[in-house]
């Protein structure tokens, strides 16, 4: 291979996480209620992962399906909304959770549909709620920090390290956020990935 392949292979490179396996993608959706603008929120069904937790609609992007595809599929999947009444406005920044999973975002609209009325998989969703944007403009998240230190398993070859067990890996500061909203707590990556979003926004009125 002379650099002339190489040039011709990296053409065809689309940068994507090392870790294939642990790609994950969730929609960020927005609904009209009331005559305003809301996101809205899933809480967990207790009987998969993470149960009660709450979420965007998302989930693994599966072999051959796109980021925005797969935060599509999830939706539909999830809340019962059909894809012709789902927009993708826009790709919104890349997460990472702290097991190491990278989580693409996508900004979405559902159109023609009523709150209300959204039948939702009761299979993987317990509840369904809409927060107005209103509030997060208004409300800042509380933000505490968790702190991961690294532990190797019990066969990690230290000998191949500098140092060897006493080689400085240090440790992760994480912040973690908190919306408070009625009986409800968004916290952790959907917290994060909401703030992200708002701060765009505030961005942009700021500017205007």
């Amino acid at each position: 291979m002379n650099i002339e392949d190489i040039r011709r292979m990296a053409k065809s490179i689309e940068p994507k996480p090392i870790d294939e396996d642990f790609r994950f993608s969730v929609l960020v959706p927005l609904i009209e209620k009331e005559r305003e603008l809301n996101l809205i929120y899933e809480v967990r069904s207790k009987t998969i992962r993470q149960p009660g937790e709450i979420s965007f609609p998302g989930g693994k992007i599966e072999e051959f399906e796109s980021p925005a595809d797969a935060a599509m599929r999830e939706t539909w999947e999830e809340l019962g909304v059909h894809r012709d009444n789902i927009e993708i406005i826009s790709e919104l920044d890349y997460a990472t959770s702290k097991s190491g999973s990278f989580v693409y975002s996508f900004l979405g609209y559902i159109n023609n549909t009523e709150p209300s009325k959204i039948k939702y998989n009761r299979d993987e969703v317990e509840d369904l709620f809409c927060v107005p944007l209103s509030f997060f403009l208004e409300n800042e998240p509380e933000k505490y920090f968790m702190n991961y230190y690294p532990q190797a398993d019990k066969d990690f070859p230290y000998h191949m390290v500098n140092d060897g067990i006493n080689y400085n890996w240090g440790n992760i500061r994480y912040p973690v956020y908190f919306y408070k909203y009625d009986d409800k707590i968004i916290w952790g990556l959907t917290a994060k990935i909401t703030y992200s979003l708002i701060k765009k926004m505030k961005g942009y009125n700021h500017g205007k």
